[in-house]
């Protein structure tokens, strides 16, 4: 049996491909792609929550934000270390972030304007982010899927944060209602963005579904994220921004409206209303920790130096 033979056997059989098990150079390019932009988004998302954390209403919402964001981070660390994996160092993927050769969600490129935004980034994006990930708990690469069974409980914690600011607010004086709402209309459709373009537009699908990186398509996993939120949004009396958004009983799903892919591509190629502040933050935080890791990475070889030594 050849190595391809072996590999798609492994596809196959739903065992999952190691770090030191033979894979096809398309199989590997793409997991480096998929895996550091995830990573990315996670480390560029703290970026809208961090601007809150001042301004967070009370001490309770400041420490449950902090949480959060030390949450991002940690994932970000998560999804890095196994990318590494696949042999290329972290050094590369930031630098193919920071030169805009590397992408990570368009979402991230909105602004935060209020505190109900965050509210809407719990609910919507996170709730977003929770749907695809549960279903990458199950990818054919063994070191992504293990890195999602932590991401996925944290990501439930943030959705429900994000649902209580929203429902807190919604419940409030007519003034927060109205911001609540405000947030709601701001953030849906770059929500249901987050999924990607339709199935049929996308080259890369195909592939990720053959080899099982991807579980489950984009428009499938679009349609259950819309289907989960529209009941919470009537739930706490706030209205979807899409006047075609309807029940149709025959599918048992929601019909919704066009999606304004014009604007999800313009975004993705670097003219959203954030993506230059998000990535020249990025770069300066980056530039001013150097000297941290230059500091862990001489005490690292100073003890091994020890211990070889001794």
């Amino acid at each position: 049996m050849t190595d391809l033979e072996k590999f798609n056997d492994k596809i196959a059989n739903n065992i999952k491909i190691e770090p030191k098990d033979w894979m096809p150079d398309d199989y590997r390019k793409h997991l480096q792609r998929q895996m550091s932009q995830h990573a990315h988004s996670e480390i560029i998302g703290m970026q809208p929550e961090g601007n809150w954390v001042l301004r967070a209403p009370t001490m309770r919402a400041k420490v449950i934000l902090l949480a959060k964001i030390q949450d991002e981070a940690g994932h970000g660390l998560y999804l890095y270390s196994a990318a590494e994996t696949l042999g290329k160092s972290r050094d590369t993927y930031i630098e193919e972030l920071q030169t805009g050769k590397a992408k990570y969600s368009s979402i991230f490129n909105y602004p935060t304007l209020s505190w109900a935004d965050m509210g809407a980034v719990g609910w919507l994006v996170d709730g977003a982010a929770i749907v695809n990930q549960v279903s990458l708990q199950r990818t054919s690469y063994g070191p992504y899927a293990r890195s999602m069974v932590r991401i996925c409980k944290e990501e439930s914690f943030h959705q429900r944060q994000g649902y209580e600011i929203i429902a807190t607010l919604a419940k409030g004086t007519p003034k927060q209602k109205e911001m609540a709402q405000d947030a709601l209309n701001r953030f849906w459709w770059p929500s249901i963005m987050m999924f990607g373009p339709h199935d049929a537009d996308s080259y890369r699908s195909s592939n990720a579904m053959e080899w099982k990186i991807k579980l489950e398509s984009n428009d499938a996993l679009r349609q259950s994220f819309i289907d989960k939120t529209v009941p919470q949004a009537e739930l706490l009396g706030l209205t979807i921004p899409d006047p075609d958004l309807k029940w149709n009983e025959e599918r048992g799903s929601y019909d919704f409206g066009e999606i304004n892919w014009e604007e999800f591509w313009n975004v993705v190629k670097g003219n959203g209303p954030c993506n230059k502040q998000r990535i020249k933050h990025h770069v300066k935080a980056h530039e001013n920790g150097k000297w941290v890791r230059e500091a862990a990475n001489a005490y690292a070889k100073k003890q091994k130096e020890i211990k070889k030594a001794s």
